[in-house]
């Protein structure tokens, strides 16, 4: 790999709370949503997420913003998990978007990790014209945990034991987190025609400044978003306590 400092640096908009981070969040997901209603989206989940839909709903319910002619493909979901497990990222996604908004039911896609190629497939037909993530307290994006190539696509892959316990609040009591999971590759995230990311708190600081700042590799996935020429990156001031200020352009 070359020096960090010859990749792209992310625009960063640090807001000044996790509240207003979501809100920016969902503002960008809306206004190019209005500017190409058939735009073909790529979501996540996570806790982090959840207030972003729920602005979006608002948005659709009191502003009329519509998903109609909208795409989207999830980034990942566990193995092994039934669609209505309440856990299960088909579950997450019906709960706190798609029971809500106008997105037709055929328009919305899960990965399967019995048809890994039929989704990239899929994906590589339309392409996604905007990518929205996370980011893991490891640096994962999707499931894309250290160690994962840049040239992946989408795959089954064991989950760290970080994540597991940091997922295992969504699980009901007794019950284990999956050890595997279907995910995006880095290279189909890399494939997006723009990349927005939101991280909040401050047990992601050290995942973001390493990820923006330190050098690109595979031991944190998400610092191969460098190698896009369009990601930006929304924080609130808690997940930005690590980034010298060079890399904020805005501090809501």
């Amino acid at each position: 790999m070359t020096p960090a400092q010859e990749y792209a640096i992310p625009a960063c908009d640090v807001l000044p709370d996790r509240q207003a981070a979501e809100t920016e969040f969902a503002r960008r997901i809306a206004a190019k949503v209005r500017r190409k209603p058939d735009m073909v989206l790529g979501l996540a989940t996570g806790n982090s997420m959840i207030g972003v839909y729920r602005v979006l709903v608002a948005m659709h319910r009191k502003e009329g913003l519509s998903f109609a002619a909208a795409t989207s493909f999830n980034l990942d979901e566990y193995c092994g998990l039934p669609a209505g497990h309440p856990a299960s990222f088909a579950s997450y996604m019906r709960e706190h978007f798609f029971a809500h908004v106008d997105m037709p039911p055929g328009s919305a896609h899960l990965p399967d990790e019995n048809a890994c190629a039929d989704y990239e497939a899929a994906i590589a037909k339309t392409g996604i014209d905007l990518q929205i993530l996370g980011i893991g307290r490891n640096g994962h994006i999707g499931f894309n945990e250290p160690g994962a190539p840049v040239t992946s696509r989408t795959r089954v892959v064991e989950l760290a034991a970080a994540t597991r316990t940091a997922n295992q609040r969504d699980f009901p009591a007794g019950e284990a987190v999956p050890a595997r999971a279907v995910t995006m590759g880095i290279a189909t995230i890399l494939a997006a025609r723009s990349i927005l990311l939101l991280a909040t708190g401050p047990a992601k600081a050290e995942a973001l400044a390493a990820a923006l700042e330190g050098p690109v590799t595979p031991q944190n996935p998400a610092s191969f978003l460098r190698l896009h020429a369009d990601v930006t990156v929304i924080c609130d001031r808690d997940a930005a306590t690590l980034l010298s200020s060079s890399r904020k352009t805005a501090d809501g």
